[in-house]
């Protein structure tokens, strides 16, 4: 059960951040799954920078970055998202940004089989 006021968490990474030899972003989103978030979505961008950048990382054929920006999105109650920042904020010491927002949740099914 998700309650109707949850939180919004955004963690933004680049394509080629690792933790422990496995893409950062496979690492995020197996631990929060192993910690019973109620679910996570990685999105990759097309274009972005970030706090060492000093180029734009962009998607364009003439000059394809091997580090896009990836966004992972998370949503839960504030308590589950606060314990998961504590977490990856002890093992992930650079090159992250996150966010929270609050979120109103409509509705949050499974398969009814």
């Amino acid at each position: 059960m998700l309650p109707t006021d949850g939180v919004l968490l955004r963690i933004f990474i680049g394509e080629g951040d690792h933790y422990e030899k496995q893409p950062l972003y496979e690492w995020i989103v197996t631990e929060a799954r192993s910690r019973g978030l109620a679910g996570a979505t990685v999105l990759r961008g097309l274009m972005g920078f970030g706090a060492n950048s000093r180029v734009i990382h962009t998607f364009k054929i003439e000059r394809l970055s091997e580090d896009l920006p990836v966004i992972i999105e998370l949503v839960d109650s504030a308590e589950k998202i606060e314990s998961f920042l504590s977490f990856i904020e002890q093992h992930i010491r650079c090159g992250l940004l996150a966010t929270t927002e609050p979120v109103q949740v409509r509705f949050y099914r499974g398969d009814t089989a």
